[in-house]
């Protein structure tokens, strides 16, 4: 398998459980810091469609920033490219851990998904 991207936030107790994960099992990944360096716009259009068109999915809903900025109420009025393009904007509005690569695409870090996904 070709290496993993992983993008993460190193205060994030989930992204260091996902971390944990991935090198106990000794698989290959990249680790891409999402504040400074959020996902691609390509990258955040193909987890999208991996997640049949819910935005929600994508969107790291406990974040201040989600609050802040009153994402709950204003995301039902956008276009999914309006959505897209906030969250490649701004790395602190996207879910995470952020994970993409060959035919691997997913969000959040649940085990048992990752050991059957990886």
């Amino acid at each position: 398998m070709k290496t993993l991207k992983v993008y993460t936030y190193e205060g994030c107790d989930t992204c260091r459980k996902a971390l944990k994960f991935l090198n106990e099992r000794k698989i290959a990944h990249e680790v891409i810091p999402i504040r400074e360096q959020p996902p691609t716009l390509a990258e955040l259009k193909a987890m999208l469609e991996r997640y049949d068109g819910n935005l929600r999915k994508l969107f790291n809903t406990s974040g201040l920033d989600y609050k802040a900025l009153n994402i709950k109420d204003t995301l039902p009025g956008m276009s999914p490219t309006e959505a897209l393009k906030l969250l490649a904007s701004n790395g602190r509005l996207v879910k995470r851990p952020f994970v993409v690569g060959a035919n691997v695409g997913m969000v959040g870090f649940d085990a048992e998904v990752w050991h059957k996904v990886l």
